[in-house]
């Protein structure tokens, strides 16, 4: 019989993420009431508020920082204690860096970007997106223990009554020089403010419309800037791009000074997970909409009746101008706050 760990790392307030949370919601279910759990991190005292007959902890002031040389041996100590045959693990940045190399010590197998997890005639099968999220694969592995990296927004969050499992502390001791990489802070991105939020309820994507000439013949780039801050500001939404207006920038062309590669969506982009999407000024091409594939509601803004969104790929178009669309919504917003 398999034992199942959920192995997790506590964020900053001792907390546990959302991508963890819904890391271990697909744990429970795979594992009943004999899962595993175990933390890390500088503060643990929210594993005793977990579902789980078994808790390990590794706690201090070492594991704050994600940091491989502790991380690792971290992992790799709660790991050997839980006598795991399968560890899934939330697919943070702090993780992905981390657990190849401790299944690699633990002589296991190891897959990244799983986006789902299920039992058939007994048997563990994961599964996971190929070739820029065009091709979806399902299998399994005959190697233990098996870590599964599980991205964010593939299974709903855990919320539930604590289990009855004991939290047992676990020591790890640590070679000489294992703390010698700190983090000095956190810096933000060019842009000065935050456009990406994973969490956000909506996706909102700008295409290179924003920058062509107007109905006066004229880019308005400036006012377009403001108005989609504020937006942003206003609904706490998660910016995203198509190539061809973050690419823009190399036509001699006015570009908006917030966007990144970091905000493109698309088959050369992110995938995002967001419950809603609206896309403006972009026209739907097949390229930019595979990464939208896992947006449940979309909705679009353009011009053209008969661009790419108007042919299947959007529960919604709006055939309008989103400069006006905009400004309109934005005063909606002020008004209401």
């Amino acid at each position: 019989m398999e034992t199942v760990l959920f192995l997790a790392h506590t964020e900053a307030d001792g907390s546990l993420g959302k991508i963890a949370l819904e890391s271990l919601g697909a744990a429970k279910e795979l594992a009943g009431d004999s899962l595993v759990a175990g933390v890390i991190g500088e503060n643990t005292s929210t594993a005793g508020s977990l579902p789980a007959s078994r808790v390990l902890t590794v706690t201090g002031t070492e594991f704050a920082q994600a940091r491989y040389a502790t991380d690792a041996a971290a992992a790799e100590a709660v790991c050997r204690a839980s006598g795991a045959t399968i560890v899934i693990a939330p697919a943070t940045s702090r993780w992905a860096r981390v657990l190849p190399g401790v299944t690699h010590r633990l002589g296991g197998s190891v897959d990244t970007h799983v986006t789902g997890i299920s039992l058939r005639g007994g048997k563990l099968f994961a599964t996971r997106w190929y070739y820029r999220q065009r091709m979806e694969g399902t299998f399994e592995r005959s190697g233990r223990p098996w870590v599964l990296l599980l991205e964010s927004g593939c299974h709903a969050p855990w919320s539930g009554a604590a289990g009855a499992g004991a939290v047992e502390a676990v020591e790890v001791p640590l070679a000489e020089g294992s703390c010698r990489t700190t983090v000095q802070g956190v810096q933000e991105s060019q842009a000065g403010q935050q456009t990406i939020r994973p969490d956000a309820e909506l996706l909102f994507v700008t295409g290179a419309g924003w920058t062509k000439a107007q109905r006066d013949g004229k880019p308005h780039v400036k006012e377009a800037e403001t108005l989609i801050l504020e937006f942003l500001a206003k609904t706490q939404a998660s910016l995203g791009s198509s190539k061809s207006l973050v690419d823009i920038s190399g036509e001699g062309q006015q570009v908006l000074g917030f966007l990144t590669h970091m905000n493109q969506v698309g088959q050369t982009g992110s995938t995002p997970r967001h419950p809603k999407g609206l896309a403006t000024c972009c026209h739907g091409e097949e390229p930019h909409v595979v990464g939208w594939r896992f947006i449940r509601e979309r909705r679009a803004v353009n011009l053209d009746p008969n661009c790419g969104w108007a042919r299947g790929k959007a529960d919604v178009l709006y055939v309008a101008d989103a400069f006006e669309v905009l400004e309109n919504v934005n005063r909606c917003l002020r008004e209401t706050s």
